[in-house]
C-alpha cells in the first residue's frame, strides 16, 4: 500500500512538472491587430542625440556620433498601448529589442544588411519575454560602415504577419 502512494505522488509529481514545462514553452499570442509602428531617423553625423521624439516611458534613447550612419527607433503600439521598441545604434552597430508592456505577447525583428551587392542576415531576435516590466536585449553585430540594415518586424517567429520595420530605401546605415 505505501509502495502504491509514493508511485501514484511520483507520477502526480512528473505529471505536474510536464505541465509546468509545457506551459513556459508555450509559443507566444500573437497581436490582433497588429501592433502600430512609429519610425524615427536620426543622421548620427550630427549626434550626440537624446530628447524630443527619441524620448519615451522606459528608459528614452541616446545616439552617439557616426560619420555617415543613420540611426533608427521603431516604437510598437497596439490599442492605445506602448508595447515595446527596437533601436538601431550605427554606432559599434547595436540593435536593442524591448518588451515593454509584459503581456504574454512578443514580436520578432528579422535583422539583414546589404553590402557590396550581397546581403546577409544576421538573425531573428525577440525580447527576452521575462516577468519585468521592461524586457530588453542587446545585440552587439559586426556590419561594415556604410552597410545598408534592414530590420523587418514580424508577429510570428517564422516570419509569418509581417507588420513594419525599417528596411529597403528606409533602413539604416551602419
Amino acid at each position: 500500500m505505501h509502495f502504491r502512494r509514493r508511485l501514484a505522488g511520483l507520477v502526480g509529481g512528473v505529471v505536474l512538472l510536464v505541465g509546468a514545462m509545457l506551459a513556459l514553452a508555450a509559443p507566444a499570442q500573437a497581436y490582433d491587430p497588429n501592433p502600430s509602428v512609429n519610425r524615427y531617423y536620426y543622421q548620427t553625423s550630427d549626434c550626440p542625440c537624446s530628447g524630443g521624439n527619441l524620448s519615451d516611458p522606459f528608459d528614452g534613447t541616446y545616439f552617439q556620433n557616426d560619420a555617415g550612419g543613420t540611426a533608427v527607433k521603431l516604437e510598437l503600439y497596439q490599442g492605445g498601448w506602448f508595447i515595446g521598441k527596437v533601436e538601431f545604434h550605427p554606432n559599434d552597430e547595436k540593435l536593442w529589442v524591448y518588451d515593454t508592456r509584459n503581456d504574454g505577447d512578443s514580436y520578432y525583428v528579422r535583422v539583414q544588411y546589404a553590402y557590396n551587392g550581397t546581403t546577409h542576415s544576421l538573425g531573428t531576435f525577440s525580447p527576452p519575454g521575462t516577468s519585468e516590466v521592461v524586457d530588453y536585449s542587446t545585440l552587439d553585430f559586426d556590419i561594415p560602415e556604410g552597410a545598408f540594415v534592414d530590420l523587418m518586424l514580424y508577429d510570428g517567429s517564422g516570419h509569418t504577419d509581417f507588420f513594419g520595420g525599417a528596411y529597403g530605401t528606409a533602413s539604416a546605415v551602419a
